[in-house]
């Protein structure tokens, strides 16, 4: 397939680097901007044989197949609209939207005309999430009590992020997306997501906008998933996941501490995306590109296209972690727990089930078996009638 590309900044390089290196049958073609010279610059960057500054000439280009959208958030909804109008396949890029109403919008805009709707939310495809999904759903570390994402750094390379317009708000929408999917995704997307308590702040930047900020998501199961998300870290890029279950944990280091370490007096250049210096101890990674998923979910979204079904993270995707965000900024300003409130929700209606307790025998439940430091197994046992705890030594 021949692919468009519209915008040219930060992340736009990154999809032309992951497209040029992916399936090799798929090919950008095109390339849009608002800048005249920005656009050159990209196009001939990349040896793309077309660049434009208006944006419906680059979605109906006849060698346009596909359009991948990396603009920023306050002009996705046009982008879409304009490729559901040239009915061209259409790759957006994280927040779908600034709110869920402008998600929702794009979403129906897209089912209806019978586009292709991709979310591009790499973060849930790296191979190490991918790895711990595959574990999750086969059983290894039992039901999911709780997921955690975090995602930190000193904050975005465009100017467009700090203007709370054009971006719908600061690290929550910025960082929050992808925490909030990774969890969705720990936990199990069918499960509704019912309310969210959130605190955010602005601690360190002189913006509209919050750079800090910590949030809890309350699901149908009773599971909890937790955000950690900031512009204020200093160090670098910060990713970790982890997840509890009820027969194990999953822990996972996506970025700043990947088994990669050098020490350079600052003659190398670049080390890695949100590196803040050249020089000391740093932490590079061995393929940027790879191991933030972005192979991964191009290789997902153009094998979905040809087999005509859902990928991994579609539009509807985009709509409920926006339904999410909407309600932890709303905490934000109350101070309480605030309903997700979703107009076309798709998965189950489950509510959290009352008893997951493990039964020992016909009378007890077993709370916990343990290994004592002298050998000895010792079993800590509920009544079920009375309610009374005893301990055994097995």
């Amino acid at each position: 397939m021949n692919i468009a590309i519209l915008g040219t900044g930060f992340i736009a390089r990154f999809y032309a680097d992951a497209l040029q290196s992916q399936r090799r049958k798929d090919v950008v073609r095109v390339a849009y901007s608002r800048n005249e010279a920005r656009a050159k610059k990209f196009a001939d960057d990349y040896h793309l044989p077309y660049y434009f500054t208006d944006i419906n000439e680059a979605v109906s280009h006849p060698e346009t197949d596909v359009v991948v959208i990396a603009l920023p958030n306050n002009l996705h909804e046009e982008a879409v609209l304009a490729c559901v109008k040239a009915k061209k396949h259409v790759l957006c890029t994280k927040p779908l939207g600034r709110t869920a109403a402008e998600a929702k919008r794009m979403l129906e805009a897209v089912e209806n005309a019978g586009v292709f709707g991709g979310y591009l939310e790499d973060l849930c495809y790296t191979p190490k999430f991918l790895k711990s999904c595959e574990s999750i759903r086969a059983g290894s570390i039992g039901r999911i009590l709780w997921a955690k994402s975090r995602e930190t750094h000193p904050g975005p390379h465009s100017e467009w992020f700090w203007d709370k317009a054009q971006s719908g708000g600061g690290a929550i929408i910025d960082l929050g997306c992808h925490c909030v999917e990774i969890s969705r995704n720990f936990i199990g997307k069918n499960t509704r997501p019912i309310e969210v308590m959130c605190w955010a702040d602005t601690q360190v930047h002189p913006i509209e906008a919050e750079d800090h900020a910590i949030g809890l998501v309350k699901y149908a199961d009773g599971a909890i998933g937790q955000f950690e998300v900031s512009w204020a870290f200093r160090g670098g890029m910060d990713l970790r996941d982890e997840v509890m279950g009820t027969e194990g944990t999953i822990w996972l280091n996506g970025f700043l501490r990947t088994g990669f370490e050098m020490f350079s007096t600052g003659k190398g250049g670049y080390v890695a995306e949100k590196s803040e210096t050249d020089s000391g101890w740093l932490f590079p990674v061995g393929d940027e590109v790879h191991d933030l998923g972005y192979s991964n979910m191009f290789t997902d979204m153009f094998d979905a296209i040809e087999a005509n079904r859902q990928p991994r993270e579609s539009f509807y995707d985009g709509y409920i972690v926006n339904c999410i965000l909407d309600a932890a900024y709303l905490s934000v300003k109350t101070r309480a727990w605030e309903p997700v409130k979703i107009d076309d929700w798709r998965g189950n209606d489950i509510a959290a089930t009352t008893s997951h307790f493990i039964n020992y025998d016909n009378e007890h439940y077993l709370i916990k078996e343990e290994i004592l430091p002298d050998g000895k197994k010792i079993l800590i046992l509920k009544h079920q009638q009375t309610g009374e705890v005893t301990r055994k030594q097995s």
